[in-house]
């Protein structure tokens, strides 16, 4: 069981870090598991993409809806559309998209990996010289960020369309006046960005899950409490990585029209 001290958590720190350094120094090692990445990439989106798309519509909903109310009380109706769209795209696809990847994909390949841990298929794929990382860690890793900047476009089409939906339908918008906005505040370095956010979310959750399966021990037990690690860790790293690329984005990139 890890250590709860300060040093024992910054040792797990330190060996999550160490882990993340190996997948980016054998991601460009060859062989390179073509068809590991493959088969992990279609497990991953089909695990993932209908629950994505059935969460991307509430978000779109919520946000359209409490953007047309504000804009309404502040008589700035006609940027409703700009800001639902800047909302969903810079933020909720992103997070929608980890989350779910977290959740879905994530928790799985810690459970796979967990389970060949406890079975020594680890031990023996190192004393055979085969490195666990390269085999394994490297082609999840990769899915997770493919699967999760494909979902992120997904759930941008989705959430857009379902803003636009509860705007003009129950809220009796000006379908003109919402497709005619984005052009006013929206640009594409937001697109960007989503797509960045969207990239390195993939990449936290494949590390971290990789992470916790390959030291789960103590059995069955240990791979579900490594499971539940691994997403509940996954969603601290994703909230706080997201404050941080947004804080840098806002200097970097100056707003529409100022």
């Amino acid at each position: 069981m890890p250590s709860l001290s300060p040093v024992g958590g910054v040792r797990q720190s330190g060996r999550l870090f160490a882990l993340f350094l190996d997948v980016g120094r054998m991601t460009f090692k060859r062989p390179f598991q073509t068809r590991e990445f493959i088969q992990q990439a279609w497990f991953i989106a089909s695990v993932t993409i209908v629950p994505t798309s059935l969460v991307a519509i509430p978000f779109g909903a919520v946000i359209a809806l409490q953007l047309g109310d504000l804009s309404r009380q502040i008589g700035a109706q006609s940027f409703t559309g700009a800001a639902s769209v800047l909302a969903i795209i810079r933020e909720a696809s992103p997070i929608v998209v980890a989350l779910l990847i977290a959740g879905a994909g994530g928790s799985a390949i810690c459970a796979d990996l967990g389970s060949r841990k406890i079975r020594d298929e680890i031990d023996a794929m190192e004393v055979l010289g085969i490195s666990p990382v390269q085999r394994l860690v490297v082609p999840r890793v990769l899915a997770c960020v493919l699967v999760s900047t494909a979902l992120n476009g997904l759930v941008c089409v989705v959430g857009v369309a379902g803003g636009y939906f509860f705007n003009v339908v129950l809220q009796h918008g000006t379908p003109g006046a919402y497709l005619a906005s984005f052009s006013a505040l929206a640009q594409l370095p937001d697109l960007y960005t989503g797509e960045i956010k969207a990239l390195i979310f993939g990449i936290i959750a494949g590390v971290v899950a990789a992470y916790k399966g390959l030291n789960a021990g103590g059995g069955p037990k240990g791979v579900g409490d490594a499971v539940n690690q691994s997403v509940v860790i996954t969603f601290l790293l994703l909230f706080m990585v997201n404050f941080v690329i947004t804080a840098v984005y806002f200097q970097v990139v100056p707003a529409k029209g100022s």
